[in-house]
């Protein structure tokens, strides 16, 4: 079994064969995290999962480019009622030029959402671009105040800020300090389109995800133009070859990754 930990069959790309691209998906042996971006997409990838008894589940954030649509807490907290949600994300830092002018709100929107990923106790999927050190300065600074609790049993069960830097794109410094703070990074098709193998190589395998970021980043050897969970597997034997192992153990390890980060999923 794989795993697709970021894809997003709740965008409109999918909105005339979502349940026909899932199905295929699960026949297939290939589980997925399908991701919110705002909320309407959020309240979709519930719903997708929701119809599924097992290997659909659902992650709910605002993106950082919608920082100014503003962030409804009651809104998301209701939506992580269902059993089926097991992350919030995507959420985070965008520093594109055409969203530099609100990085302000960015912050502050990123802010409120990791208060309820704390409330939730939910792993966190992080959306970061051209922006790592200052998500790695925030991301060090929640960490001393979650270690800083004085409440006894919230740091038996919320010790640790858990997560995954999205579509990790970085440098082996910036990479090195996201491992060290305990997190996982995620690779997809971007793997394909920029040399990450350092990185790749350099990374623990207990320490990486899977994901396709689908409909996007379609892996080369895939025969459809739209990406789709499926082609998570073209990742692993990428990745297997960067690091010198075979397919099988890449499928083994990335998968009990994502089980342990996201494991919600498996004890709901």
């Amino acid at each position: 079994m794989l795993i697709d930990t970021h894809a997003h069959l709740n965008f409109s790309a999918y909105k005339n064969d979502t349940n026909e691209v899932t199905q295929r998906s699960l026949k297939n042996n290939v589980w997925m995290i399908n991701v919110g971006s705002q909320y309407s997409t959020s309240k979709k990838a519930v719903e997708i999962a929701e119809k599924y008894f097992q290997g659909v589940y659902a992650a709910i954030g605002l993106h950082p480019i919608h920082a100014q649509d503003g962030f409804k807490k009651e809104e998301y907290q209701k939506l992580a009622q269902s059993k089926k949600v097991v992350a919030i994300g995507e959420i985070g830092l965008d520093y594109k030029v055409e969203y530099l002018f609100f990085k302000k709100k960015q912050k502050e929107i990123f802010l409120e959402q990791l208060d309820l990923a704390k409330k939730l106790n939910l792993p966190v999927i992080f959306h970061c671009r051209m922006a790592h050190q200052n998500l790695i300065e925030i991301l060090k600074s929640q960490i001393q105040n979650y270690k800083s609790q004085t409440n006894s049993k919230f740091k038996i069960q919320n010790s640790k800020l858990r997560g995954v830097i999205h579509c990790f794109t970085g440098n082996w410094k910036e990479a090195e300090q996201y491992l060290e703070m305990g997190f996982y990074l995620g690779f997809n098709g971007i793997i394909f389109k920029l040399n990450l193998d350092e990185i790749i190589k350099k990374t623990p395998i207990n320490k990486i995800l899977l994901e396709t970021d689908c409909p996007y980043l379609t892996p080369p050897e895939f025969i459809q133009q739209r990406n789709e969970p499926l082609s998570v597997k073209y990742i692993a034997e990428k990745v297997a070859k960067i690091k010198n192992l075979s397919f099988n153990e890449i499928v083994i390890k990335t998968t009990q990754n994502a089980k342990t980060l996201f494991t919600q999923a498996f004890i709901k």
